[in-house]
């Protein structure tokens, strides 16, 4: 690691810097706009975990938002083991965006006069619950402002529309818990800032139909749950049945699995991690150990 990219390093308007001086015009659409995708990887013990199914999902955000920045697929994947290797990081959160950028033209409102960029940055692994309440499990707010209309945005496109998100966290944090979840305007279940839901009722588990981004580690507990034999299945979810529910988890890539303990105050099963979400839990983990779905950090690029 060089030691002006402690803490991290990004690729910023076409050169690499440590990540504190990474920055973005207030004339970018990105930002007046919120015009922008972007998607996360993390690096696990020095490998990046599904690198190719996260690239995947990229470009297809890229697409639906008609994002066409001049780095192509092989060159943005060379970018993020570069940041990885400037950090000096084993365990990461990488960050690659897509930015509508600034008009050529200034007060133009048309779309073509916008030059997109890409962005990308490496810093110290995060976890969107802290560990010592992972352990504990989490304690989740059901928010009562509803989640935008995915016909409005499309949540399977990953962006940073995050009001209604934003505006739950607001709530947890007015109740005194760790995160919230959202729910859509006719009460069913959606997703929380930054991950996916899952409940566990009967021994089976489910994960919400809409609302949602198609996870990459949503994706890898359904596989999971099939080799393991556990019923899984994406399906309508009732507010009312999330907060019956035996056991509840959230996934994502910045923390993995992670079992919560309570809903809107219900203590569920001990006021602990519940046994599938702990099974599912560690296999999530063990996939990682066992090298499953890595690409090694390149270090001498």
């Amino acid at each position: 690691m060089q030691e002006q990219f402690r803490g991290g390093a990004a690729f910023s308007r076409g050169a690499f810097v440590p990540v504190a001086e990474a920055s973005v015009s207030p004339l970018d659409w990105a930002f007046t706009r919120s015009d922008v995708v972007y998607d996360v990887v993390h690096v696990f013990e020095g490998g990046f975990f599904r690198l190719a199914d996260h690239l995947d999902r990229f470009e297809a955000s890229m697409r639906a938002r008609r994002l066409a920045p001049p780095e192509t697929r092989s060159e943005m994947e060379a970018i993020l083991h570069r940041c990885v290797a400037l950090a000096g990081l084993d365990d990461a959160y990488v960050a690659m965006v897509a930015l509508r950028g600034r008009p050529r033209i200034a007060g133009s409102r048309r779309i073509e006069d916008c030059d997109n960029h890409f962005m990308a940055y490496a810093v110290p692994w995060i976890d969107v619950i802290p560990k010592d309440a992972q352990a504990r499990g989490a304690h989740v707010w059901i928010a009562t402002r509803p989640r935008v209309p995915d016909v409005s945005v499309d949540p399977t496109v990953k962006n940073y529309q995050w009001s209604d998100l934003t505006s739950g966290l607001f709530e947890a944090q007015d109740h005194g818990v760790d995160t919230a979840i959202v729910c859509d305007a006719d009460g069913f279940v959606t997703e929380g800032p930054g991950f996916n839901v899952f409940m566990v009722k009967d021994g089976k588990v489910r994960t919400p139909d809409r609302g949602s981004l198609h996870g990459i580690t949503r994706r890898t507990v359904l596989e999971l749950c099939g080799q393991m034999g556990i019923d899984a299945a994406v399906a309508p979810i009732r507010r009312h049945e999330l907060e019956d529910a035996d056991e509840v988890f959230l996934a994502t890539t910045a923390g993995g699995v992670m079992p919560a303990a309570r809903v809107n105050g219900t203590i569920l099963g001990n006021d602990r991690p519940g046994p599938i979400s702990l099974r599912i839990k560690d296999a999530y983990w063990q996939m990682h150990r066992d090298g499953i779905h890595r690409t090694d950090v390149i270090r001498d690029a």
